[in-house]
């Protein structure tokens, strides 16, 4: 697998499906590396297999697509003449799709009426004067800020062009749409009751929205009379959607301290409230064994429970939650993961249309019916057949204490001895898992192992996918309990003859590029050289220069400022010898470049040879969105680094 098959990894989104389950639709975005742009489009494939699945729309950048309950129409998003994404329907029964929003920054993910008639969404709505057409934003008049949340990764300055809920009749003479959450509170993840008479969705309304984690659930009528809370603080949260008879609003959350801040291992469980007000939130998951996966983020109510995608040792099962919190059924599981799904319930039985991924397939469209899957979608097989995949090795290590740990292997063809590399990843409540999609996935392993490497990936304590209490270990002392199973996982994939424990190198993104700094200065002489990505290297700066600083640092490294100091790898860049390679995109707001040009600095005033490549125009999530000539070359420079040092 070679830095320019990225081509050969298109990614699904969430599937929907017709009311009668017959069709799904997904959007595919895909790398296109020649043309150097990335595009998505719509595929259609019917779940019993009858017919190859299609592409179904002729767009560039079509995504979000959401089936009407009768199947006669499918709305999803295509930029409109002035660029932002607009509301477009298509006919089913054929014909051409049409536009039916017009807004200045753009729709967001279409939610259908029951009866087929209206259609419920987000969208950021800029405050006076901003963000005008024609405006280069150079030429903005000054922002006051005076809240701690106001700008995000990907996206820039969101606090002057909060969330709202819209509802449009496309089906009118004229198609109306209107404006139902209006002022400074952002409201999102919009839902409809089962009989259309409320609306329910996600808003922060509380005196300090702005500056803490805590969201409530909240109703409405679909013309935003009659708004009122289910839930009173307490909570970080998502997913809203009303159960099957209406009676309950299911959502998925975690649990936050008495300053509305997060734990960075708090499981994200299953809960409901109930609409009447009559009972105060209930969890409905287990915290230690389930944590909705960062794979899927949804949930799904049906007639008798709630579906729900759970972390499980690098797999994502999906799983059927009963509405009183019983033993959850599994229905999807094995080593894979559910990257996203829609449920069809009618008098056959129930349809399941799922996005899964393995070690050898960055997803594909997958229906369930009746015990019976079929795969609809040809990308594994064509990834399979074009790249020679290598196996993925699963093994464990014991750390200090006797703890079992969990990782992976993906080895060089030949007999060896092979250079290794330690791959650590981000998060770090994430999981390493089967799939070649994501943030946590084994394509980079492919494509270094390709190249002559070993790839030694493991699940330290503090991810996800092991329980919460396994989560929780490292929380009090992160950098060092997480380096301890990292080396105890190194050492045991060592004792194989055929890996060379005098050609190590380290070398991590995020969270992984945090502790790529912490080894290279404490376990230096376990290395070659060593690799830090997008990582946080200074928490003190970080804390008030990263989207939502505040409370990520926190929640991370602890409320006890005094210990940054301690725990930053900057402090001891004294310590690092071996040579660090730095790579950081010039628009990351999640882990600024001024982390990475301090570490640089750092190292290189005291002698070592540091290298930092930075991307303009890209941010955190560079590696695995960004433009495609970007993502080869940062390949190439990671192969060269190395090539150079092992």
């Amino acid at each position: 697998m070679l830095p320019t098959d990225i081509n050969l990894l298109p990614v699904l989104g969430r599937p929907t499906l017709s009311g009668d389950g017959r069709y799904a639709v997904v959007s595919v975005f895909r790398p296109d590396v020649d043309a150097d742009e990335n595009a998505s489009e719509l595929w259609v494939a019917q779940t019993d297999g009858s017919s190859p699945a299609r592409r179904l729309t002729q767009g560039s950048n079509d995504g979000a697509p959401a089936f009407s309950p009768d199947g006669r129409w499918l709305a999803f998003l295509r930029p409109g003449p002035a660029g932002p994404a607009q509301l477009h329907l298509l006919p089913m029964d054929g014909g051409e799709p049409f536009a039916v929003t017009d807004l200045p920054l753009g729709a967001g993910q279409p939610v259908w009426s029951p009866d087929s008639r209206r259609i419920a969404f987000a969208a950021r709505v800029a405050e006076p004067g901003r963000y005008l057409p024609g405006v280069p934003p150079r030429k903005e008049r000054p922002r006051r800020i005076t809240t701690l949340r106001y700008m995000s990764d990907g996206i820039g300055f969101t606090f002057d062009r909060p969330h709202q809920i819209f509802v449009t009749d496309p089906f009118s003479r004229t198609p109306v749409t209107t404006q139902v959450t209006s002022g400074e509170h952002g409201s999102y993840d919009v839902a409809w009751s089962p009989d259309g008479q409320l609306l329910t969705f996600i808003s922060g309304r509380h005196e300090t929205h702005a500056d803490d984690l805590r969201r409530d659930i909240w109703v409405c009528a679909p013309d935003g009379t009659g708004l009122r809370a289910l839930t009173d603080g307490g909570l970080e949260l998502g997913c809203p959607r009303f159960s099957g008879d209406g009676t309950v609003v299911c959502f998925a959350a975690e649990t936050l301290d008495e300053h509305n801040r997060a734990s960075g291992a708090n499981s994200y469980g299953l809960w409901s409230v109930a609409v009447d007000g009559s009972a105060p939130p209930r969890r409905l998951t287990d915290p230690e064994p389930y944590h909705l996966s960062f794979a899927s983020q949804m949930i799904a109510p049906a007639s008798d429970g709630v579906y729900f995608a759970n972390d499980y040792r690098g797999e994502v099962h999906l799983i059927l939650v009963p509405y009183d919190g019983g033993e959850p059924e599994p229905v999807i599981t094995g080593p894979r993961q559910v990257n996203g799904y829609a449920i069809a319930e009618g008098p056959e039985g129930t349809t399941i249309a799922a996005v899964l991924s393995d070690a050898g397939s960055a997803g594909d469209l997958v229906a369930l019916r009746g015990g019976e899957e079929r795969e609809l979608t040809p990308f594994g097989a064509e990834l399979r057949a074009r790249a020679g995949l290598l196996p993925v090795e699963e093994f464990t290590a014991k750390a200090e204490d006797g703890y079992v740990l969990h990782g992976w292997t993906v080895r060089p063809a030949g007999p060896g001895p092979h250079p290794v590399l330690l791959q650590i990843k981000g998060g770090p409540f994430t999981q390493w898992g089967y799939t070649l999609n994501g943030p946590a996935s084994f394509e980079e392993a492919q494509v270094y192992a390709s190249a002559g490497y070993a790839v030694v990936l493991g699940n330290p304590r503090g991810t996800s996918g092991y329980g919460q209490a396994h989560g929780r270990y490292a929380a009090s002392d992160l950098a060092r309990r997480t380096a301890t199973d990292l080396l105890a996982l190194l050492d045991a994939a060592l004792e194989a003859p055929d890996l060379d424990e005098t050609r190590v190198g380290v070398q991590g993104g995020s969270f992984g590029g945090y502790m790529a700094a912490w080894m290279a200065a404490h376990h230096g002489e376990r290395f070659r050289a060593a690799m830090g990505e997008r990582g946080c290297y200074a928490i003190d700066s970080h804390f008030g220069s990263a989207d939502d600083g505040v409370n990520n640092s926190i929640a991370l490294y602890g409320a006890d400022q005094e210990r940054w100091a301690e725990i930053s790898p900057l402090t001891h860049a004294d310590r690092i010898r071996i040579p660090m390679l730095l790579i950081q995109s010039e628009e990351d707001r999640h882990t600024p470049m001024e982390q990475a040009q301090r570490m640089f600095v750092a190292l290189r005033t005291r002698g070592v040879p540091a290298e930092m490549l930075l991307f303009p125009g890209e941010g955190h999530d560079m590696s695995r969105t960004g433009l495609p000539s970007h993502r080869v070359a940062r390949y190439e420079a990671i192969l060269e680094w190395w090539a150079r040092h092992l």
